[in-house]
């Protein structure tokens, strides 16, 4: 895979990157063999990007990854992983119940966007890696999606300005981590990063997908006269764009996808069927048109989806399919 920069950062990303969310139990639990398996399988595939989090499976996700990464050279790869929250032995262990995930560890989150909570989370997620550098730190999902009301992220938004930031600088300044980026789940948060902070990168997880272009219009444009780049999660937008719409309940952001999502879907088929192209390439490679675009991020839980998800970029795609899908007014007129 040729390898693509990220913006101003200096760093070089493989086209196909590795989330792990699935490998943090979200749906199922994965046994360790199986997680294994699943890394060692991206990693032949020729994927050198690794995204995790210490939310993804309340550290189990960051403790996988390392133990596969740990074992590579560690100039060969790129990794990242996220802040905002830190983790910490349940009040009870006895009766604990951790929320969200089918599976992960034991252990209590809490949001901190302080400078003490920032440097934790960084520290804590060295040790669960067990790497002793980490190339990129995210800014996780600071949107009322993720932390639940306005008032809370107005208040992590000052936690940030007030201390937060100030910690990442320093990381960034001193050479412990090369980028500083932020996590988009909706529209409105590019734009509020960039008018706060010196961001290197987004790493946008559905407002760039075959179904869904907007951040063309505004968003991007800012990014680009920065020269901040962009990672794209989600590329089959959780689900429907992978399945396509031929099986029962397709999912689209996590939720089962609304009627009108699923007729463009199935506009967007009859445009892949015309010209022989899988949907799932088309839309694995559509976010990588752009000259923004260093790396798509999608999760795996088995080898075959990781062997799966790296071969979408070795499909060859006409030109002549992305401008039938824009004559009909299914990608956005700006979409490279």
């Amino acid at each position: 895979m040729t390898k693509r920069k990220l913006g101003r950062s200096g760093l070089e990303l493989s086209p196909v990157g590795m989330g792990g969310v699935p490998l943090g139990e979200i749906y199922d639990r994965i046994p360790e063999d199986r997680a294994r398996e699943t890394l060692d399988t991206a990693w032949a595939s020729g994927v050198r990007y690794y995204d995790t989090s210490p939310w993804y499976g309340r550290g189990l996700s960051e403790l996988r990854f390392g133990s596969m990464l740990r074992q590579r050279d560690r100039s060969e790869y790129v990794i990242s992983t996220k802040v905002g929250r830190t983790f910490h032995r349940p009040r009870d262990p006895s009766t604990f119940k951790g929320e969200f995930w089918a599976g992960g560890l034991p252990f209590q989150h809490r949001f901190d966007y302080t400078y003490d909570g920032i440097m934790k989370s960084y520290d804590q997620s060295l040790m669960r890696l067990g790497i002793n550098t980490i190339d990129m730190l995210l800014i996780h999902d600071l949107d009322v999606a993720e932390v639940g009301s306005e008032d809370l992220v107005a208040a992590h938004f000052r936690d940030l300005e007030r201390s937060g930031w100030r910690a990442l600088e320093t990381l960034r300044h001193y050479g412990e981590i090369k980028a500083i980026g932020a996590g988009v789940n909706i529209m409105g948060t590019i734009p509020e990063f960039l008018r706060r902070f010196d961001i290197d990168f987004f790493l946008v997880a559905m407002p760039f997908t075959l179904l869904d272009q907007q951040v063309l219009d505004k968003e991007f444009p800012l990014c680009a006269e920065r020269d901040v780049g962009i990672i794209v999660g989600s590329p089959y937008a959780s689900g429907i764009l992978a399945t396509g719409t031929a099986v029962a309940n397709p999912f689209y952001n996590y939720v089962p996808a609304t009627p009108e999502i699923i007729e463009k879907t199935k506009r967007i088929e009859a445009v892949c069927a015309a010209h022989g192209v899988p949907l799932k390439a088309a839309a694995y490679q559509y976010p990588l048109r752009h000259p923004l675009v260093a790396s798509v991020v999608s999760g795996a839980g088995s080898k075959e989806q990781a062997a799966e998800n790296a071969a979408q970029v070795g499909v060859s795609i006409p030109d002549d399919f992305w401008e039938a899908l824009k004559t009909s007014g299914l990608l956005h007129p700006l979409s490279p």
